[in-house]
């Protein structure tokens, strides 16, 4: 099986690497920085890339020693802090460029090495249901990922096209050590999503095949209370 997980290097990317590496897939992971992209892929028994989604007319060069792909998972992700109140333009440019331009670029360059049984998972996240101060960017292109889900999923059937949205993953390298007490108090389940709950729905998205066009929450219930 052939992978390519963009934003692999770190985070929840980097548990769905590793998870394929260890089954002994073939796979391509990214990151901006070259020399972390040999590091953990190295680590992991994966081939490494440097790739920048908001460079976006470098991805076709940069993703052209890929052969073929079975799965695609775009989780590159970056925190832009933004309000509309005092808003930074290059910021917001990039996050928007990153999320929504780079993402359909990347799947524009490896669509001629998908096949009918391939499938694809794009990562959004629950702040466009439940923003929060500073979000302002964030939510925006989280809601801009559910339309691309759509409209790939129709547009390259039958690939499957997928979308997967957690909430606040309480152990991930960002959130960890946080005070996060009041977000607990507001999931039903009593506890935050782990990484390794959020990896093992990447991968339910990618192998199920009546699963198409689904925009997944992960988030224990987050958005009931």
């Amino acid at each position: 099986m052939s992978v390519v997980v963009v934003g692999g290097s770190a985070g929840i990317g980097l548990e769905v690497s590793r998870f394929f590496a260890d089954l002994g897939d073939d796979v391509v992971l990214t990151s901006r920085d070259s020399g972390r992209a040999e590091r953990v892929a190295k680590e992991v028994g994966a081939r490494g890339v440097a790739l920048d989604l908001a460079e976006p007319a470098t991805i076709a060069d940069a993703l052209a020693g890929v052969e073929r792909v079975d799965h695609l998972v775009l989780a590159a992700i970056e925190r832009d802090h933004n309000t509309a109140a005092e808003y930074v333009i290059e910021r917001a440019i990039r996050l928007v460029t990153l999320k929504l331009v780079g993402y359909t670029e990347v799947v524009h360059a490896l669509v001629p090495k998908m096949h009918p049984g391939s499938s694809v998972v794009i990562f959004g996240g629950q702040a466009m249901q439940r923003p929060y101060p500073g979000s302002t960017t964030v939510s925006t292109v989280n809601g801009g990922v559910v339309g691309l889900v759509h409209t790939l999923a129709s547009e390259l059937a039958p690939i499957r096209v997928n979308g997967i949205h957690p909430g606040i993953v309480g152990d991930s390298p960002y959130w960890e050590g946080k005070p996060l007490d009041h977000v607990v108090a507001r999931t039903p389940l009593g506890r935050l999503a782990a990484m390794d709950e959020v990896r093992d729905a990447v991968v339910f998205l990618l192998r199920n095949g009546a699963i198409n066009g689904v925009n997944l929450p992960v988030d224990g219930g987050w958005l009931l209370k």
